[in-house]
């Protein structure tokens, strides 16, 4: 088996379901650290800031700090700053979201925006859809965090900030630009943080679609583990392969 200098972690559905420990995940990240081997904590959900995450984390009992933390508002922020020249935003999101956008510099402006950024939001609104809806049909480009159309938690599957921003592109005719896995702009910025090439980073994750399909596209090997989306029926179905399948991160030897 390979050895990798570098890992890139998915949270939700690999580490914990919600407020739930997945068992074999504390003990995984424990030998990483361990044996000093560089790794981040990424995940699209763009609710939280990097210490909130890193702080849920350390009650799990993992080795957490925000700078180990990257998330898919971190990389929304970075790309609408680099790539975009620091637009106004009109943001649909949580705090987590506005935050990185705010410390990146971007003005958050609901009146004329030159973009609408779509994250998970647990307060959406019909008339959120709406002010967005009349951005982008007035020329502001439409940015989603991730396409995560579900979430996995301890209650089950609940709706994804990709299900909000697949509404807002069916009612304005206008095609989101994702930002998070599986696209290969987080991985870009991810592998950056980290300090590997992807040929020595692995990226582990439960999610055929996002997290494998992620480290596939970004040059990378990829695990995945039965422990949230992704059943074995799903993975033998689909045309997506990982390099290597777990049902539990304690079998899994560094």
């Amino acid at each position: 088996m390979k050895r990798y200098r570098g890992y890139l972690i998915d949270l939700d559905g690999t580490l914990f379901r919600g407020t739930e420990l997945i068992p074999g995940a504390l003990s995984f990240i424990e030998k990483l650290a361990g044996a000093n081997i560089p790794f981040l904590y990424l995940t699209n959900n763009s609710s939280r800031p990097p210490e909130q995450v890193a702080e849920k984390l350390r009650g799990f009992g993992f080795p957490a700090e925000p700078d180990q933390v990257y998330t898919s508002a971190l990389a929304t922020a970075q790309y609408l700053k680099e790539e975009m020249d620091s637009p106004s935003v009109f943001v649909i999101g949580e705090e987590g979201l506005k935050r990185a956008i705010r410390e990146a510099g971007i003005c958050i402006n609901e009146e004329q925006p030159e973009a609408v950024v779509v994250g998970i939001d647990r307060q959406f609104t019909y008339e959120k859809m709406k002010r967005a809806c009349l951005a982008i049909r007035n020329g502001a480009t439409l940015i989603g965090t991730n396409a995560d159309r579900a979430l996995p938690t301890e209650e089950g599957l609940l709706p994804g900030s990709g299900s909000l921003s697949i509404g807002i592109a069916a009612a304005s005719g206008v095609e989101p630009l994702f930002i998070g896995k599986p696209e290969p702009i987080i991985m870009k910025y991810a592998l950056e943080k980290l300090g590997t090439s992807p040929e020595e980073t692995l990226v582990v994750g439960d999610n055929l679609e996002t997290d494998i399909l992620a480290g596939i596209r970004g040059g990378m090997d990829t695990l995945l583990v039965f422990s949230g989306i992704t059943t074995h029926e799903m993975a033998n179905k689909s045309r997506i392969r990982a390099t290597y399948y777990l049902d539990s991160l304690r079998d899994w030897s560094i």
